[in-house]
């Protein structure tokens, strides 16, 4: 009797563990089976003088021109300068406002065309709302040629080429590459540096005949 009680509680626990496992399944599986959502592609846009709407550009479509863009300013460090340029100095603005998943994240002013080199102001007050502190930093040299090339109303410039972190390699200003003048220059120093030359040779050949008349009068 006893036996029989102790197999039919088995049983029935064996039974509820049973149901218990399947109700667990049941719960979980849709969840686990319910695809991600996805995000959305990143991307910048782009606005200031003489654009008449902002300029769109998504990582799905263009990614090569976003990821020109955020190069200009993806390694600008913690801290810049408190003060910037005069305003008359800066030239035309364009800000841009980078996206991640849909959402602005960060935002830069740009001014390509700024005397002394472009410059990047951040501001303090962010998209994301995260903790930024403004300042303003030399950008890129070639950062005029990489707005123009994604589409900012800008003029050709031909006095920079691409470079590295806060800048690049400036170009020797095209007037300054006229072989005629260089050649005219340098022949002009080379015939100052001859008659500088027999000046002296002059100077010391009349000091030896000099030297050598008074010492043969002594010498008479």
């Amino acid at each position: 009797m006893v036996r029989k009680v102790r197999r039919l509680l088995a049983a029935a626990a064996g039974t509820v563990v049973a149901i218990a496992c399947s109700l667990a399944l049941v719960g979980t599986t849709p969840a686990q089976a319910a695809p991600k959502p996805k995000l959305a592609p990143a991307g910048v846009d782009i606005t200031g003088d003489r654009l008449d709407q902002p300029l769109q550009l998504r990582a799905d479509t263009r990614p090569a021109e976003v990821n020109m863009v955020v190069d200009q300013v993806k390694w600008l460090g913690a801290t810049g300068q408190q003060r910037g340029p005069a305003a008359e100095d800066l030239g035309p603005k364009y800000t841009i406002v980078l996206f991640v998943a849909g959402t602005a994240s960060k935002t830069y002013d740009l001014y390509p065309l700024a005397k002394g080199g472009p410059r990047v102001y951040r501001p303090a007050r962010q998209p994301d709302l995260s903790k930024t502190r403004a300042g303003w930093f030399f950008g890129r040299l070639n950062m005029s040629e990489t707005l123009r090339t994604v589409g900012v109303p800008l003029e050709r410039q031909f006095d920079t080429i691409s470079g590295g972190i806060g800048g690049g390699e400036r170009v020797i200003p095209e007037e300054a590459l006229d072989p005629v003048e260089d050649i005219d220059a340098a022949l002009g120093e080379l015939q100052r540096l001859l008659l500088l030359n027999v000046g002296v040779m002059v100077v010391i050949t009349a000091g030896l005949a000099g030297i050598a008349l008074l010492v043969r009068r002594r010498t008479r």
